[in-house]
């Protein structure tokens, strides 16, 4: 855990130095979004610092504190993939905006396989809690409908992984294999928890 903070800050600090260094030669309009195609659609500012005090605090704050303890090493490592993934793309986007031209999605596709398979390890060990989780009125009202819905969660979510990892044979239908199965995947788990929870009543 002790290891896992280090490494944040110094990700975070090094975007920080990065980012002050690189400024002079920055455009005015600095690209940090690109659409599934590859292409500029958006401007943003980095959010890892703010995405890090943010999960700092839930394990705090949350009124099921305990049962995060009893997962907080799967989560403190999912904060560490998250940041690192945040860091990849600010560094191609830094790349992007020095005027190397390259295909993003490309680059980008490995980072997300990665994240997705993540957050499949997460939620196969995630307990009961309000902050972290696939967290509808059924899964919180039950510990055994939680435990079902993340089970599965957990495996669907590290398929989506490995299917995002085979976009890359096919690039021009790589939303396909990315972001609509994750979308997917998200509304049959809350569908899920439903009929677990009536079946289980």
């Amino acid at each position: 855990m002790k290891r896992n903070r280090i490494i944040i800050s110094v990700l975070i600090a090094a975007s920080f130095i990065i980012g002050l260094y690189l400024y002079p030669q920055m455009p005015t309009n600095i690209a940090s979004h690109w659409n599934a195609r590859g292409e500029v659609d958006g401007f943003m500012p980095m959010i890892s610092l703010a995405i890090l005090l943010l999960l700092a605090v839930v394990p705090k704050i949350d009124p099921l504190k305990e049962n995060i303890e009893k997962f907080r090493k799967y989560f403190d490592g999912f904060i560490l993939v998250l940041i690192i993934f945040l860091f990849y793309i600010y560094l191609l986007s830094i790349a992007w905006n020095l005027e190397y031209r390259f295909d993003f999605t490309r680059y980008v596709i490995p980072a997300m396989g990665l994240f997705f398979y993540s957050l499949g390890i997460l939620l196969a060990k995630a307990k009961r809690n309000w902050f972290i989780g696939i967290r509808t009125p059924w899964t919180l009202s039950s510990d055994e409908v939680w435990d079902k819905v993340h089970q599965l969660g957990g495996k669907l979510f590290k398929a989506n992984g490995i299917l995002a990892l085979t976009s890359l044979l096919f690039p021009p239908y790589v939303i396909y294999f990315t972001l609509l199965p994750a979308i997917f995947v998200t509304l049959f788990l809350v569908i899920y928890s439903y009929f677990e929870f009536k079946k289980n009543k």
